[in-house]
């Protein structure tokens, strides 16, 4: 089964192409990086992927459920969703258990009595992010770091067949970055995981899980396939149009920009 499918989508906004033409599949079992700088387009595919906004041509279909012929707000409670704007949107009062059992049901705040093997769940997914002393924390008394590893827990509580990670590591420091993505890398890891798609604007934090690669610039697909057939030097000095410099470390990327004179 192919998880996205999307077949020649543009979206115009107020007069704008803001997508152009996107031909993009992801199959199941597949891992992606989406790349892109900001204003490429980036948060308007996650919009589209999620039924949040509708194409203006062409199709969409996601975890086999074409846009247009199904409820989009059952398919959502299939992807889980991590992002640091998501924090903003949390009841910060909640507690830790709280914010994780609301994944359960999609909801921003916990309204339904969570059964049993709810709570059992919840329990579980903060031992394994190391989270379990926190459980009757309250959410705003959390680091930025642990305040993620929460996000995170929150997302897999539906099992979700899509994971979507968008820019999950904005505003933590290399240590709680580099703990996260571990996180990330060990779920990717795990046989009959969700499909993982990681958007970023930062190369380096593209891990080894990710076989995929998509980069995105004005709206366009730039390139996509294999990441160690996208990610090269010459590629991406033509994708940011400027002079730069890639190598490969650990199998992870790094990319250092030239001073212009």
């Amino acid at each position: 089964m192919l998880i996205i499918e999307m077949q020649n989508v543009s979206w115009r906004k107020d007069n704008s192409n803001i997508l152009k033409n996107i031909n993009w599949a992801v199959a199941q079992g597949e891992h992606w990086s989406v790349v892109g700088l900001n204003g490429s387009g980036k948060t308007s595919l996650l919009k589209m992927i999620t039924g949040y906004i509708y194409p203006s041509e062409g199709e969409i279909t996601v975890l086999g459920k074409k846009f247009g012929s199904y409820d989009l707000r059952e398919l959502r409670k299939s992807i889980g969703w991590v992002s640091s704007s998501l924090q903003e949107a949390l009841y910060v009062n909640e507690s830790v258990e709280e914010i994780v059992l609301s994944g359960r049901f999609a909801s921003i705040g916990l309204y339904d009595k969570p059964a049993k093997e709810d709570l059992l769940q919840a329990e579980g997914l903060l031992e394994q992010f190391g989270c379990t002393g926190l459980r009757k924390r309250a959410y705003y008394t959390l680091s930025q770091g642990e305040k993620q590893k929460v996000i995170l827990a929150r997302a897999l509580m539906n099992s979700p067949k899509l994971l979507i990670l968008d820019e999950p590591c904005t505003g933590l420091d290399i240590f709680a970055r580099e703990n996260f993505l571990s996180d990330v890398e060990k779920i990717g890891g795990v046989p009959g995981s969700p499909s993982l798609l990681y958007v970023s604007h930062h190369i380096e934090e593209i891990l080894p899980v990710f076989d995929y690669t998509l980069l995105m610039r004005d709206g366009n697909i730039f390139s996509s396939g294999r990441t160690k057939e996208v990610l090269t030097e010459s590629n991406l000095i033509n994708f940011y149009g400027r002079p730069v410099k890639f190598e490969w470390n650990n199998d992870r990327p790094r990319l250092q920009v030239n001073t212009l004179s």
